[in-house]
């Protein structure tokens, strides 16, 4: 079976007004469109062409197609205009053992302050759609951010000194957030000040980051990780533990159907910066960047070290069939041209112009897919 799927744009802040309209080819609401969810995500989960929500279609006829449970992963269209929250995701043992402990002690679910949603873990993918989309992802090389953080004077210097020291980067950030406020102040107005031909993109994004949350310490902690350019069809791929946060730009996003969330700054939200440490590797490095590498003719496919998802990327061509093995349930989105999808067994089509999608139920065992454009497929993982 293949089922459309559709879902209004969530308007969240830091939500694009244009990026999504552009994508869909119509005039854009004049509202913020910050995300398209198709999945069955209680949180938001798309709609069916009869009405129902697909959760509501799977728990009703989904296991005479093979949906007989909900789906392991959630896809998204985001369209960022301005940063989101920088953020860390818990492992699945961290996930189990912290939903246990906040229902243990009666915390609603809902709450302001609560921390583990659910019990399970949310390693993410995203892909850029845009030209460029920027982010935030890991922490960087501690000899660089020392040189950057030593271009800043005086007005770092504790911030230099607990960087020159045995304290880990993850008690760094800990105290940034928490005792190290004043300090982290002090930083911020040094680097909005500062000019530098190194760290000068890092420089620049302070003063946006400033402009939009005066004073908030997670700015610092940005001035601590590996800012990121995506070429349109580079991913990044963020696992447990990983500090990141995206700033700008159009793509698509493929995650565990988790809602847990730790937070470490750029946001009115709870921060338990005692809680996010725990939970985070603060080991610097490089960013975890993606490109897809061939599988088949016109296919591509991002390989992610997880078994919650799978995501696949198609380039239509008119004059060739190209074949996806549907092994779990599929949800199929057209991101450019017209693009025509066709399920193997019951040989029903469906026609997707950019922003449309469809979930492809596993009885179909291959989908097909022809005309002219681009097409991301999300699975379950090996």
């Amino acid at each position: 079976m293949l089922i459309p799927l559709a879902n209004d744009p969530r308007d969240y802040a830091w939500g694009s007004t244009s990026l999504i309209a552009e994508l869909e080819g119509r005039e854009p609401s004049g509202r913020a469109e910050a995300e398209v969810w198709f999945g069955d995500h209680p949180g938001d989960p798309a709609e069916t062409p009869d009405g129902r929500t697909l959760d509501r279609w799977i728990a009703d006829d989904g296991a005479e197609a093979g949906v007989a449970e909900p789906l392991p992963y959630l896809l998204k269209l985001l369209a960022a205009a301005s940063a989101l929250s920088i953020q860390a995701h818990p492992s699945k043992a961290q996930a189990e053992a912290g939903f246990a402990r906040e229902e243990a002690a009666g915390i609603p679910r809902d709450a302001a302050d609560r921390t583990y949603r659910d019990a399970n873990h949310k390693p993410e993918l995203i892909v850029a759609l845009s030209d460029t989309f920027r982010a935030l992802a890991g922490l960087r090389d501690l000899a660089a951010t020392r040189r950057l953080v030593a271009e800043l004077g005086s007005r770092a210097q504790p911030l230099a000194d607990r960087l020159a020291g045995p304290a880990s980067l993850g008690a760094v950030i800990e105290w940034l957030l928490s005792d190290g406020t004043d300090t982290a102040r002090e930083v911020i107005a040094a680097a909005v000040a500062a000019e530098s031909d190194e760290f000068a993109a890092e420089l620049e994004l302070t003063r946006t980051l400033d402009a939009a949350f005066p004073g908030d310490p997670g700015i610092v902690v940005a001035l601590l990780m590996n800012l990121v350019t995506l070429r349109r069809g580079e991913g990044l791929f963020v696992p447990a533990g990983v500090l990141h946060a995206y700033l700008e730009g159009l793509g698509v996003e493929l995650m565990a159907a988790s809602d847990n969330v730790l937070r470490g700054g750029l946001t009115p939200k709870h921060v338990d910066a005692a809680e996010l440490v725990g939970l985070l590797d603060d080991t610097p490095g490089l960013p975890p960047l993606l490109t897809a590498a061939e599988v088949g003719p016109g296919v591509a496919r991002y390989d992610v070290p997880v078994s919650d998802f799978a995501l696949l990327r198609v380039d239509a061509r008119t004059d060739a069939t190209a074949t996806v093995a549907v092994a779990g349930p599929a949800i199929a989105l057209a991101t450019a041209g017209l693009v025509t999808v066709t399920g193997a067994a019951s040989g029903t089509t469906a026609e997707l112009a950019p922003g449309r999608a469809v979930l492809v139920t596993p009885d179909e065992g291959e989908l097909r897919v022809t005309g002219a454009g681009e097409l991301f497929v999300a699975l379950p993982g090996a």
